[in-house]
């Protein structure tokens, strides 16, 4: 996700943003709009791809969702409501555990995990103005991608609004998803290397 557009002119709604146009994506932090106006990197999109695989199979028949971006969550604030939501954001991968929060616009609410996967222009958001949204809105887990360094962050929710301090995932771990009991995340399927021959592992296993 890019966002090399940021309106600070005025603070806007979740209302307001469904009346723009519909070729950009916006997301909304506390009243402050972000337009991505770029596709995502290839490489992104693998590595998306790889984790909605995984979480989708392990979630097929079980109560909680799985959902990519674009795909809206709206975290009103006590005083606002779905449609008056300051802060509405597009997760890259964003699991749903309560049918409750979920509508035909998306979903109202944190949700149980939120995976953002790192990009040149999005790593600040990401790592600070996001992970303290994601607090405040109660999302139990948080993981922040790095495909450059092909690392995992992962954070979990200790207290009201307060994660702690992570756990770094390097490429070849196996992650253990806290909130969904029973799923583990194999990171060497999510940053697969390709060389002149495809895949790496591909090879490898052909070789074998």
């Amino acid at each position: 996700m890019v966002e090399p557009i940021r309106l600070m002119t005025e603070t806007y709604t979740y209302a307001d943003l469904l009346d723009w146009p519909e070729d950009a994506r916006w997301e909304l932090i506390d009243g402050v709009a972000y337009c991505m106006t770029l596709a995502p990197s290839r490489q992104h999109q693998e590595i998306l791809g790889e984790l909605y695989l995984q979480f989708g199979i392990f979630l097929r028949n079980a109560p909680c969702r799985v959902y990519l971006a674009p795909f809206d969550v709206r975290l009103p604030k006590p005083h606002e409501n779905a449609m008056t939501a300051s802060t509405v954001v597009q997760p890259d991968l964003a699991v749903i555990c309560e049918r409750a929060q979920l509508d035909q616009r998306g979903a109202v609410g944190g949700p149980t995990l939120v995976i953002e996967i790192l990009s040149p222009y999005t790593a600040k958001k990401d790592r600070h103005l996001k992970r303290r949204v994601y607090e405040q809105a109660g999302v139990r887990e948080y993981w922040i991608i790095s495909p450059g360094e092909k690392t995992v962050e992962v954070y979990h929710l200790q207290g009201p609004e307060q994660y702690d301090a992570g756990t770094i995932y390097q490429y070849n771990d196996h992650v253990p998803v806290s909130v969904l009991p029973g799923l583990t995340i194999d990171l060497q399927q999510v940053f697969i290397e390709e060389g002149e021959d495809g895949p790496l592992l591909l090879r490898e296993s052909a070789e074998m």
